[in-house]
């Protein structure tokens, strides 16, 4: 087995840990889990790091569990929250448990036929057989009401003006006592999370011992911060999700080459499982050379993989060549509807009617129409300069005429001014 707290450490993943952690998991296979809130359908690059904590945990020869839940989902943490978020119906929490097992099925090994294999548990399904009066005898027994006081999660909130609701407070017990299931029912001896989680994971390792006498462990992952401030995993339009129909590929792959070299750095490490030399000479190298964006472009490529595809990498990089290379006119005639709307995404659109290409529709005239041009003689100046191409080709001369034979996927035109300026017009 490898050394997975040694793995992690170099890797920056490690902030705090229990005594005896690294020492058990030298010793033995040990089962640890880490728990996934199904407040929505799909995960975003922020369950990243637990996903690429659990594969490790698997790689170095442990077994993974992979908490959905359905019953803490229907309290919600309090852990790093300003306030109360709003509950779930069980439709939806169901609907987005679905969702989430069919995710964390693609990026650890179930195969059962492995003594390691990872599995997949909901805490709904111990918690549904436990009654209010049974649950405050089997935990609120061994826990003191000053103990979950010390807590910062608690503290914060007791000190804000929206207070803490009893449902908040107890949320650590509810999180505590699965440990202690998991402990019990699955062997489990490891708890994951990241570090705003301390204090709910340290309440499990607690009722475990108070409970049995047994010793369980825990370590938390560093939050992830952006270099200038900003929220990690957040974009112009939000969320950066695994699911690609909420955030396509091509859009993941941007989101990862965009990073800023003092955030690089760090994410190569986290994010991907290229081992210490490799990352070492792509930083060398990176160093110096920082226009070229060579640890961008692995970590975009690593990651892209690892949660999409290779096919999807590749697509992303074909698509990132439309917009900034001249000779791509040939891809973008092969591009599918959906493909050419996830590449030009944000781009202006003007619509035109149908009828406007079919005798043929002279250059001038359609970008002033448009209002891609603010004038015919602007127009025309800007394609005598060799300003103007459509499709990736460069228009010519003021007399081309455009028709319905040059549209792509028989409703598009990319106009290209310039260097940078594109307009999609639709055919309609």
């Amino acid at each position: 087995m490898t050394n997975l707290i040694e793995e992690l450490q170099w890797r920056g993943m490690i902030q705090d840990i229990m005594p005896g952690t690294e020492e058990q998991l030298n010793k033995e296979m040990t089962t640890g889990y880490i728990g996934f809130d199904p407040t929505a359908d799909s995960l975003h690059i922020g369950n990243l790091v637990p996903i690429i904590l659990l594969n490790h945990l698997q790689r170095c020869g442990h077994k993974p569990l992979a908490l959905v839940g359905g019953a803490t989902g229907m309290v919600g943490d309090p852990s790093g929250k300003s306030e109360e978020r709003n509950f779930l119906s069980e439709e939806t929490l169901n609907h987005n448990l679905a969702c989430v097992k069919k995710q964390l099925e693609k990026y650890l090994d179930f195969n059962s036929s492995k003594p390691n294999a990872a599995e997949m548990v909901n805490n709904y399904d111990w918690f549904k057989h436990i009654s209010f009066l049974d649950f405050i005898r089997e935990a609120g027994k061994h826990i003191t009401v000053n103990y979950m006081m010390a807590k910062d999660s608690v503290k914060k909130r007791l000190n804000s003006d929206s207070g803490m609701s009893f449902t908040e407070f107890t949320y650590q017990l509810v999180q505590g006592y699965d440990y202690y299931w998991l402990y019990t029912n699955k062997q489990c001896r490891l708890q994951m999370g990241g570090s705003d989680q301390w204090g709910n994971i340290v309440t499990g390792t607690e009722l475990i011992r108070r409970k049995t006498g047994g010793e369980a462990f825990a370590f938390t992952c560093p939050l992830i911060t952006k270099a200038d401030g900003g929220k990690f995993g957040k974009s112009e339009k939000g969320n950066v999700w695994l699911d690609p129909a909420k955030t396509s590929p091509y859009q993941f792959y941007q989101f990862w080459l965009n990073t800023a070299d003092a955030d690089a750095e760090k994410y190569i490490k986290i994010f991907t499982f290229l081992p210490k030399a490799e990352i070492d000479a792509l930083i060398a190298a990176h160093t110096g050379n920082e226009h070229q964006r060579q640890l961008q472009k692995k970590l975009a490529e690593e990651v892209t993989c690892f949660v999409h595809s290779r096919a999807d990498y590749e697509f992303a990089v074909k698509a990132s060549e439309i917009l900034f290379n001249n000779d791509t006119a040939e891809i973008l005639a092969q591009l599918n509807e959906d493909q050419l709307l996830q590449v030009l995404d944000g781009v202006p659109t003007v619509n035109i009617a149908k009828s406007v290409l079919e005798a043929g529709a002279d250059i001038v005239s359609l970008l002033a129409d448009t209002k891609i041009m603010p004038s015919k003689g602007e127009a025309r100046k800007m394609v005598q300069n060799g300003g103007i191409s459509i499709n990736k080709v460069k228009v010519e001369g003021i007399e081309t005429s455009i028709t319905a034979s040059q549209l792509l996927n028989n409703r598009y035109l990319l106009v290209q001014r310039g260097k940078k300026h594109y307009h999609l017009v639709v055919v309609e």
